[in-house]
């Protein structure tokens, strides 16, 4: 028979207090790396697309998305080529161009061509239907798409885009937010949405809120996070990080994603 283990007061009360030391420290700091040669990867041709999280037929259960960050493609379409009429509902969808020019129809009426720089949001909310085809019959188009979960279902379908071809350099400017501050597009999510570009040595840095999380995706370039570095296409998660620093090695475009 195993013997009871019998603590005196001074020994239970010194166990109590490392119990609740070890509850009191804060969750240690992480960094999750999403290299670009490790994305899903698709070519139908007309279009070449790489998915940072599971989309269509990839699917990689460690990647189903992060906090309210659903989707990030990385869209080459080709010229001439385009996505047809197709609908959506109960999402964020933010459409980044990165180069080339990208045809925008809706079913609300809108009709559009974004260029390099130029930021789209729709509000799918209780349904929409659009098409995005490359404006140009001989040139591709890249572009990012991202959806973002919204934080209540069933809102009427809307429509907003901004120019940010013409973004000084040097500074983070605030492309979708929550609360439309700083002339952002808004979204229907606690989320804040930047576009940082770097030329060659710029730092940038951002601090995080507790509780809140971060995603830092690589447009084009290379850059140093907090240490680690970064090409073209890859993306980062950051948890419990109570600010980030980037460092360009060259001309870069990064998107920093601030989470709820």
């Amino acid at each position: 028979m195993t013997s009871a283990r019998w603590f005196n007061d001074d020994e239970n009360s010194d166990a109590m207090h490392t119990n609740r030391a070890a509850q009191a420290q804060p969750p240690p700091a992480m960094i999750t790396l999403r290299r670009s040669s490790e994305r899903g990867q698709a070519d139908h041709g007309w279009l070449k697309a790489a998915h940072t999280f599971s989309f269509a037929d990839y699917h990689d259960p460690r990647f189903m998305g992060f906090r309210s960050l659903r989707v990030i493609n990385d869209d080459i379409v080709a010229g001439g080529g385009g996505f047809g009429m197709h609908p959506h509902r109960d999402m964020e969808i933010v459409t980044y161009v990165i180069r080339g020019a990208l045809h925008h129809r809706d079913s609300m009426g809108h009709s559009a061509i974004m260029r390099a720089g130029d930021v789209q949001r729709i509000t799918a909310g209780t349904g929409i239907e659009h098409s995005e085809v490359n404006a140009s019959p001989i040139e591709p188009v890249r572009l990012l798409q991202i959806w973002i979960r919204p934080n209540r279902r069933g809102a009427a379908p809307s429509y907003a885009e901004r120019s940010f071809g013409g973004a000084e350099p040097g500074r983070w400017h605030l492309i979708a937010s929550g609360t439309g501050r700083e002339g952002s597009l808004v979204i229907q999510q606690d989320a804040e949405v930047h576009l940082g570009r770097l030329d060659a040595g710029t730092t940038l840095t951002h601090s995080f809120e507790p509780g809140r999380g971060g995603w830092v995706q690589v447009a084009e370039g290379r850059v140093l996070l907090n240490g680690q570095k970064l090409e073209e296409g890859d993306g980062a998660a950051l948890e419990n990080e109570r600010e980030l620093s980037l460092t360009s090695h060259g001309a870069s475009q990064v998107l920093l994603f601030d989470l709820a």
